[in-house]
């Protein structure tokens, strides 16, 4: 964990902003990888037998490095310390490394070829590979976090992680709330495209959003969702040309419609400052119509 270290607790936690996965974080990765494998820690996935008998001594190397080419074509292997790979094959090993990895324990001890037998304990091992993957991810101020169930989330920026995370909608409508959560799910991933739908989602829901106001059309409905979020005319005034901006960008760029006419996202960072102005304003919205 990130108060493991003097620089954390003097410091607080770094800033976990960044996407693309460096020299330094994959040499640790490579590293505990290289560990696990070397005290059989993948035994379990493919074992290594003992040759006087079915019981296993260690993890197979040849093996678990035909099943990682065959998963995850880009890894090379052996690992390569100093030779990164792309982001995304590296978060897929992590993936693979989760889903094979055990806490290995010496059992019976077999005089003849010097060697323990070897005991799993999977959820053990997968606790622990996880803490340490975060603590890399972590210290190496990666915005991503290896999940409890093995998947690779990607870290929303710190003023909607919270929300982005913990959120559970009740809009009352269940269609804006599907298009809510698959918005907020998809966007947690650490490919690009995905998020790009995430924002598309996003902004089907916002148009919805609109029309869940009783007896209202579009405009009449944004209206009164705003006139429910403030009360000082300044602020609404504000809530209003904001919504009116949000609804322009979503019809001139390629978010929600395919026509030649608009204009390409043609940066992901881009995607995710769009989603995070909308999601903003949602969410305020949202909360003035459920409180």
């Amino acid at each position: 964990m990130t108060g493991d270290y003097f620089s954390d607790r003097e410091r607080g936690p770094r800033s976990r902003t960044e996407v693309d996965i460096r020299e330094s974080a994959w040499g640790g990765l490579v590293a505990l990888i290289q560990g696990a494998i070397a005290n059989g820690g993948f035994g379990q996935a493919f074992p290594q037998e003992c040759q006087d008998g079915g019981a296993i001594s260690g993890t197979n190397f040849y093996a678990m490095g035909l099943a990682v080419r065959g998963d995850i074509a880009d890894i090379a292997w052996p690992l390569d310390g100093d030779s990164t790979p792309e982001t995304y094959a590296i978060l897929d090993l992590v993936e693979f490394a989760f889903k094979h990895i055990a806490k290995a324990e010496p059992g019976d001890y077999h005089s003849f070829y010097r060697h323990h037998h070897l005991d799993f304990d999977k959820d053990v091992g997968r606790a622990e590979f996880r803490g340490d993957v975060n603590r890399i991810f972590a210290r190496n101020q990666l915005a991503y976090e290896l999940a409890e169930d093995g998947r690779i989330i990607r870290l929303a920026h710190p003023v909607l992680r919270e929300i982005l995370t913990g959120s559970v909608f009740a809009s009352g409508d269940q269609k804006l709330d599907n298009l809510l959560e698959t918005a907020r799910t998809r966007f947690l991933d650490p490919d690009p495209g995905v998020r790009k739908e995430a924002l598309e989602k996003l902004w089907d829901a916002f148009e919805r959003l609109k029309t869940v106001e009783p007896d209202l059309d579009k405009k009449a409905g944004a209206n009164a969702l705003i006139e429910k979020s403030a009360s000082e005319p300044k602020f609404k005034s504000l809530l209003a040309e904001e919504s009116t901006c949000l609804t322009k960008i979503g019809n001139r760029f390629h978010i929600r419609h395919s026509e030649t006419s608009q204009i390409e996202l043609q940066n992901e960072h881009h995607v995710d400052y769009l989603f995070h102005r909308l999601f903003a304003l949602v969410w305020l919205l949202l909360r003035a119509r459920t409180k």
